[in-house]
């Protein structure tokens, strides 16, 4: 079309002269409708001209018959339906739901060739006169003349209910035909679903529900139980899925759980020899992931789980941690933790849909416990260096570095992170000073784990112990230089350099070593001072090892691998055959319990022997001879006497090591104190000891005992002051 073309007005006329119409059309013209509305219900509608019907049902809303064209309607249907109700009434047993259906698909394809004819009363007669719309219409009738007949209602409800109650217990139903009744009752509207089937179809659930899990748990255990529990959820929702509403889900899951599991909730997890705490004992999986899957459906269901499963980690992670025998092996002891921490992380993964709610309750019980043992930090530094010493057979580094993260799990849940750093030194001081070490990548990875979870401070003296390694050796390489033609065939030394402060403090131990050594030390004392000006040398001999080659009574050869202290009692027996203890005390000097271990590990160890011993007995006496043991035999040619073992330490030197970590956290806890009343400038007491151990819990847990007697000592030393009017409150002098 020509956009430039002129639009045309139409109007349409209005009659010029008043249309007459015949007194008797309506009636007339009813008694055609009427007729077609009686044929359709008939079933005998293919005679029937449609257009011809919409044209009479049209004229009649035109010529304002509207509102007897309506009540028509509605007296004939309503005849129609109460003929139908009598026909379904009459239906005997299972034809009763086969009839209704019947009736129900015809009555719709009826009330669709009404609406057809009388489309134009729809459209225009029914919305200005407020009257109901066709199709509603024949639902409200077919609602009040055959679901709400007093002869149909209470028939209709128990039918449904004993179909459903017959399929619960076993029976096969015909899915289709209930689908197509439900279908009717939600046509008919919500109300009409929910009043007539849903309200008692709930009630009647509820009592079964309730009998059956009375009668399951008096004869099954908790696993059988919530299988058959789960069983039944599933029918429920299967049952929804094939012929209910699907808005009737949530209600019928909601009855079922409530009777088959809130209410029985406490009884199945405490259930003797097959509740909560046996599944998690035998690791039961499927049946925890059922159960976990099940009681999240109800209000406290998951906490009723969590809680339970929390104090059952903590009863027997706590008699873990104070069994006497377990106490003996520190690294059996950690492997027990370890196992226990790899068990319920496999339940939560496996089982508890990796809830973030049951990890931290594992990870606060296991805070919990590991906490009770004032030992579980050196015990985890122990299991540390048998790992890092003898290495796991068999194992890749990627293993290794996967068993460091489990360790350090544990490392997270100590409160004294810094007594754990006391004993990791000087365990790592004793691995990198004899060379037992598995490598040097897995003491470096643990390390900047570490540093990862404590920050640098924690860990920069550890990486200075592995640089003083490294400069040690350049050392000896330049003292080698320099004097290895005038050292000839003599004893050989290896020096490693450790500076103070970033290794474990040790006292310094007399020990008097065989001449020739001693000469040599000498020599290296002067290279060494010679190139480092301003430095002092003392002699670590309590940390040192030693080579000797030894030829026994029939000339049978080794290499012994022993410390210095052991080499030193050894030496002595080239100018002696026999020495008693107090000669060999007195000859060497070392420390009397240090002498003891070592004779004892050179001559009652079986199998590493090289001495006797007289009288033979398990402890050394101050009355006691020592002589070579010339039947000494080993299969190896080089053989170790008295491996450093990391053991546990006796109780005095507990004490030390107490001593010295409460020493070392009295500058900490200064410091805290200063930093926060730096930012506060004034703040009580209560807030100081509140804020410092939150500051400090990274770390270790702070006394606040102690850190009153560091407020004391802070004011003693003017950076604060208590306030004139309240002693419980203090300034920052700046």
């Amino acid at each position: 079309m020509n956009n430039n073309q002129k639009r045309r007005n139409f109007q349409i006329e209005a009659f010029k002269h008043r249309v007459v119409v015949d007194p008797k059309y309506a009636d007339k013209t009813w008694k055609i409708l009427e007729h077609a509305i009686n044929e359709i219900y008939n079933r005998n509608a293919s005679g029937l001209s449609f257009e011809e019907l919409y044209r009479n049902a049209y004229n009649m809303v035109l010529h304002k018959y509207g509102e007897k064209l309506y009540s028509g309607l509605v007296s004939t249907m309503t005849f129609h339906l109460q003929e139908i109700s009598k026909c379904i009434e009459a239906a005997q047993g299972d034809h009763f739901l086969e009839e209704l259906n019947r009736e129900w698909t015809d009555h719709n394809k009826a009330l669709q060739m009404i609406r057809d004819i009388l489309m134009y009363m729809d459209r225009t007669f029914v919305p200005s006169t407020h009257k109901t719309p066709v199709h509603e219409l024949g639902l409200n009738l077919w609602r009040d003349n055959i679901i709400h007949s007093s002869k149909i209602q209470t028939r209709l409800l128990n039918t449904l209910l004993e179909l459903i109650f017959r399929e619960r217990t076993g029976e096969v139903i015909n899915w289709g035909l209930m689908r197509n009744i439900i279908k009717m009752l939600t046509d008919l509207g919500p109300s009409v679903y929910q009043e007539d089937f849903e309200k008692p179809f709930l009630e009647v659930s509820a009592d079964f529900y309730k009998a059956e899990s009375q009668k399951i748990i008096e004869c099954c255990d908790c696993a059988e139980y919530l299988k058959r529990a789960e069983k039944r959820l599933n029918e429920e929702i299967e049952r929804v899925s094939h012929y209910l509403d699907a808005k009737s889900e949530d209600k019928i899951t909601s009855v079922m759980e409530r009777e088959m599991i809130a209410n029985h909730m406490l009884r199945l997890v405490h259930m003797e020899n097959s509740g909560l705490v046996n599944m998690l004992l035998d690791d039961k999986y499927e049946d925890l992931k059922r159960m976990y899957g099940l009681f999240r459906r109800v209000p406290n269901g998951l906490s009723t789980i969590r809680d339970l499963m929390a104090s059952h980690i903590r009863e027997t992670g706590k008699q873990l941690v104070t069994d006497p025998e377990k106490l003996k092996d520190p690294v059996e002891f950690v492997s027990c933790l370890l196992e226990e921490k790899d068990k319920y992380d496999n339940i939560i993964s496996m089982s508890f849909n990796n809830d973030k709610t049951f990890q931290n309750a594992l990870n606060s019980s296991f805070e919990f416990f590991i906490n009770l043992n004032p030992r579980s930090p050196e015990f985890i530094s122990l299991f540390v260096d048998d790992k890092l010493r003898k290495g796991l057979k068999g194992v890749s580094e990627e293993d290794v570095d996967i068993m460091l993260d489990k360790v350090m799990m544990l490392f997270r849940y100590l409160q004294e992170k810094d007594v754990f750093e006391k004993y990791y030194k000087q365990h790592l001081a004793k691995r990198l000073l004899s060379g037992k070490t598995i490598s040097d990548d897995a003491e470096r990875s643990l390390i900047v784990k570490l540093k990862t979870e404590c920050g640098y401070q924690f860990t920069s003296k550890l990486e200075g112990m592995f640089t003083d390694m490294k400069t040690s050796q350049d050392t000896m390489q330049g003292f080698y230089a320099t004097h290895g033609t005038e050292l000839g065939d003599g004893p050989s030394l290896v020096v490693q350099v450790l500076t103070t402060g970033s290794w474990p403090t040790q006292p310094s131990m007399t020990c008097n070593l065989p001449a020739e050594l001693s000469a040599l030390c000498e020599k290296f004392r002067s290279y060494y001072l010679g190139t480092h000006t301003g430095r002092r040398l003392s002699w670590q001999t309590n940390m040192g090892t030693a080579d000797l080659k030894v030829t026994f009574g029939k000339g049978q050869k080794h290499e012994l691998n022993v410390s210095t202290y052991q080499m030193c009692v050894l030496m002595l027996f080239n100018n002696a055959d026999r020495l008693s203890y107090q000669e060999i005390e007195l000859a060497t000097e070392i420390p009397p319990s240090d002498l003891k271990r070592c004779l004892q590990s050179l001559a009652l160890v079986k199998g590493k022997n090289v001495l006797r011993k007289e009288p033979m007995s398990k402890d050394i006496g101050e009355e006691d001879a020592f002589f070579v043991n010339d039947k000494f035999t080993s299969k190896f040619y080089k053989v170790k006497i008295g491996t450093v073992v990391a053991q546990k330490e006796s109780e005095p030197e507990k004490q030390e090591t107490r001593q010295r970590v409460e020493e070392d956290r009295k500058p900490q806890i200064e410091a805290a104190i200063v930093r926060i009343m730096k930012s506060r400038k004034v703040l009580d007491h209560n807030n100081i000891i509140a804020e410092v151990t939150k500051q400090l819990q990274s770390r270790f847990l702070a006394n606040p005992v102690e850190i009153k007697k560091r407020i004391e000592s802070l004011i003693e030393r003017d950076f604060l002051e208590r306030d004139s009017g309240d002693r419980k409150l203090y300034h920052y002098l700046a």
